[in-house]
């Protein structure tokens, strides 16, 4: 029997989808299936007894329908039941017939569940348990069938075909709540508790409007959702070689973010998110590149500004010139460059009085000159600075701010900077995500991503700025992600490994034999996990948190891919072809959240 059903357009009727009914299997569109329903059990199960069904590595669909019997029903039920093997008994024994234990268990079954039932310690149920096995061709659902009823045998259940049935058991074993089947067999509240898979290593998260997709599980046919807002610690790590897949979960993570509602910051040292924040109407400003200044004597124009506002400049340009310099500064320098920016602000009319702030402010330039009025200190202080006040590094600080963060997605590409200027730029950046993230109000979840983060960790005073980030954000509503290819570095410092114990989420991927033991050492894996983040392929990850692991597959739609990828050939694929995928990715949204 053939059924055919069309999609009708303007164009008239259009084949959309062939169904062949046959007696044993059913074909559907380009693949075929055969159903079974499971007609015998064993005599007693353990818990989670169907598990090695739900985590078939093949394409295999179990329905359990499930209808409660009402107490009164069931009392007469039983009692009928163990009249019936009452008089098997007496009849056997008249009739000098062996005892049947199998009978005689069945009865003692029954008695057992009635005596349940009667004080309300468990109930009765119908229960049916359906399967359907898919495969490409008929040869392959044929080898898929004997490893299924091989599997099945194992774990001592009868499954028959659904012989001329199978349509009916094709659409039983689909997850519509409707039996066409009704093979049903008794169980009690304790049998059917056993038959869910209680033992699955998949986790157990609560619907969020948060939530995001992770990836699939290693470990069975789920898949991992994790909320990180709703933790204690909105803080996520993410330590991974070179090649492991780092930043293309870090983009997907941050796409579906977005998708909740969530507003991000992202630092990009290698300019890889340009393409996703373009996509979605973000903002990116490229550090280094011509014509593009950032003054980070600016004072923030918000309304809401603290009135400690220029004290707060002055301690975090205390700061920026330790990272500048490569070394915290002597106290006199300090003192003298302290006197020094109070002289600047002042010469530029700006004061402690906040109705002065919205004056330009002071230059790199202008403090330097300010600086070789203060002494021999001052003077030592300014002959350092030269590289970024008239040298190969003041086009960055030669002007006054040129555009100012704005927007759900802000990403500050560090690429046009020189090597010797990306820690000077991923802290400038963070200084600016944190001046924003601490004025505005907190109505909304907020991301900020720092990519590579071990070219600020390298820095004993850019290490302790983002530590005290970690320290502070979740006092503001906002999660701070750092990735790194270098676990070394991360793991081998105090501040490191405080940022770290700071993030209740924390994803591992493959790693190097060189930082295995002390990674090992330090988030406490087993011999197990080791040998899975030794031997990872790219995209496979490590999810932690707490005394939770799981073992995940990142995955990632057709849009998101071609959003997220950095492979050359991909990438050329694209400029020749579709270019930004907007509007795919809003058709997409519904179906990835």
């Amino acid at each position: 029997m053939r059924r055919r059903r069309e999609a009708r357009g303007d164009g008239g009727g259009v084949p959309e989808a062939d169904v062949d009914i046959e007696p044993r299997r059913i074909h559907l569109g380009d693949g075929v299936a055969a159903s079974f329903v499971v007609t015998g059990y064993p005599p007693e199960v353990g818990y989670a007894w169907l598990e090695p069904l739900l985590t078939y590595p093949g394409r295999l669909e179990v329905s359990l329908h499930v209808e409660p019997v009402p107490p009164a029903v069931a009392s007469v039920r039983l009692k009928r039941q163990m009249a019936r093997f009452e008089s098997s008994a007496r009849a056997d024994a008249e009739q000098g017939r062996l005892e049947d234990f199998e009978t005689e268990a069945a009865a003692e079954d029954a008695r057992q569940m009635a005596a349940a039932l009667a004080r309300g310690e468990g109930k009765l149920f119908r229960v049916g348990v359906y399967i359907t096995v898919h495969a490409a061709t008929e040869q392959q659902l044929d080898d898929e069938v004997g490893h299924v009823q091989s599997l099945l045998a194992s774990l001592l259940l009868d499954a028959r075909p659904t012989t001329f049935r199978q349509l009916q058991g094709w659409i039983s074993a689909l997850p519509l709540g409707v039996d066409l089947l009704d093979q049903r067999r008794s169980m009690d509240t304790a049998a059917l508790s056993a038959s869910f898979p209680f033992a699955s290593p998949d986790l157990a998260v609560e619907a969020s409007p948060t939530a995001v997709l992770y990836g699939l599980n290693a470990a069975s046919s789920g898949v991992v959702v994790w909320d990180r807002w709703a933790l204690d610690s909105y803080n996520s790590v993410v330590l991974a070689r070179s090649g492991a897949g780092k930043s293309y979960f870090c983009k997907l993570d941050l796409l579906r973010n977005l998708y909740a509602g969530v507003s991000a910051a992202v630092v990009d040292p290698e300019d890889e998110y340009s393409r996703l924040a373009e996509a979605v109407g973000g903002t990116v400003i490229r550090l280094g590149a011509p014509g593009v200044h950032l003054n980070p004597l600016d004072l923030a124009l918000d309304e809401t500004a603290k009135r400690d506002a220029l004290t707060r400049r002055a301690l975090f340009l205390h700061t920026l010139l330790a990272v500048m310099l490569g070394r915290p500064l002597e106290p006199r320098r300090r003192a003298a460059l302290d006197r020094a920016l109070v002289a600047a602000y002042a010469k530029a009319g700006i004061t402690t009085d906040r109705r002065t702030w919205n004056r330009p402010a002071p230059l790199l330039s202008d403090l330097s000159e300010v600086l070789r009025s203060e002494g021999e200190d001052g003077r030592q202080v300014a002959d350092e600075l030269e590289p970024f006040v008239t040298g190969s590094h003041r086009e960055l600080f030669a002007a006054p701010t040129t555009s100012r963060p704005a927007g759900h997605l802000v990403s500050w590409s560090l690429r046009e900077l020189p090597d010797e200027l990306k820690a000077v730029g991923t802290l400038l950046a963070l200084d600016s995500i944190w001046r924003t993230v601490a004025e505005a109000r907190a109505d909304h979840p907020r991301m900020v991503l720092v990519d590579e983060g071990w070219q600020l960790l390298q820095a004993d005073e850019g290490a302790r700025f983002l530590f005290r980030l970690a320290k502070a954000a979740r006092k503001r509503w906002v999660g701070l992600t750092v990735a790194t290819q270098d676990a070394g570095d991360v793991l081998g410092s105090e501040l490191g490994r405080a940022v770290v114990a700071n993030a209740a989420t924390q994803i591992l991927m493959r790693q190097a034999p060189q930082a295995i033991d002390q990674v090992a050492s330090a988030f406490g894996l087993s011999e197990g996990e080791q040998q899975h983040l030794l031997t990872a392929s790219p995209g496979q990850a490590l999810l932690c948190s707490g005394d939770r692991r799981v073992a995940f597959q990142v995955v990632a739609s057709e849009a998101e891919h071609r959003l997220v990828t950095t492979d050359p050939t991909e990438l050329l694929d694209t400029a020749h072809g579709d270019g930004p995928l907007a509007v795919d990715l809003a058709a997409e949204e519904d179906d990835l959240l």
